[in-house]
């Protein structure tokens, strides 16, 4: 399936604030409808924000966007009767809802862990991706644990647990923020940074193509991945649940995890 992609304008802050605060409301109210009258913003298309690049849940190649979350969800807009539409967009319209509440999307998937913070503003669908913090080096680094972190820069991107964890956990370190993965990646291979932290399957994805690099260690956080709404908007995350549900039953998810991570997920 070709996915059409377009491209959603950054947010001020102080707006993103101003949007997330206004929950289940907003301007945007949906206008059609999919298959078993769930309802969608445009006919024809289930509009999903995510956050490129995130490899291999999300990202181009080839001019088309493909990945893991990409194909579950196409799974949805099958059942639905629709294209699925991706729009790109900053993280942190989606994680404070502002993407919902200016009607840019319907669902969002983009590899984003289930918080209770993020479930006050958005709604969630049930897990469908379990997920670990992880610290990425130079494969000579000799970083293996958080001890080996003192005194060292270490990248993590705005809005996530990642950089969350950092700030909590990594005192002794620098932590120094990019707006997504790619620019917390190219501060490494640049040497502006000693380390990234990001979640596990992102970095293990990247140290496999660039073998200079290695995941020092895991970091122990049990997040589990969910794909967001509107708040209130339980209609259509029923139908997430219910499309994904099948899916891990006829073993269609297995298919699609092995295709992107090499192996069959963990029992």
């Amino acid at each position: 399936m070709k996915r059409r992609l377009t491209t959603a304008l950054a947010l001020p802050a102080a707006l993103l604030i101003a949007l997330s605060a206004c929950g289940g409301g907003g301007e945007s109210e949906p206008a059609a409808t999919g298959e078993g009258g769930v309802p969608l913003l445009e006919e024809g298309k289930l509009k999903v924000c995510t956050h490129l690049s995130y490899q291999p849940f999300q990202f181009e190649r080839d001019g088309d966007v493909v990945g893991f979350d990409v194909d579950l969800v196409d799974l949805v807009a099958e059942e639905l009767g629709v294209e699925q539409e991706i729009v790109n967009t900053p993280f942190e319209t989606i994680t404070t809802g502002a993407a919902f509440n200016t009607g840019e999307c319907d669902l969002a998937a983009a590899g984003m862990t289930i918080t209770p913070e993020r479930e006050e503003v958005i709604e969630f669908s049930e897990g469908y991706f379990d997920a670990n913090q992880a610290v990425l080096s130079k494969a000579d680094s000799g970083i293996s644990d958080e001890a080996g972190l003192a005194g060292k820069s270490i990248a993590a991107q705005t809005g996530t647990t990642g950089l969350q964890y950092a700030e909590e956990n990594l005192g002794d370190a620098e932590v120094i923020t990019y707006e997504d993965l790619p620019l917390s990646l190219q501060a490494l291979q640049n040497g502006e940074v000693e380390a990234v932290i990001n979640d596990n399957g992102v970095l293990y994805d990247f140290a496999k193509e660039n073998t200079d690099y290695a995941v020092g260690f895991d970091i122990q956080t049990g997040e589990q991945y969910g794909i967001a709404a509107k708040k209130g908007n339980t209609a259509l995350i029923v139908k997430v649940d219910e499309v994904i549900g099948a899916a891990r039953e006829d073993g269609t998810y297995d298919g699609i995890y092995e295709e992107w991570f090499g192996t069959a997920p963990a029992s």
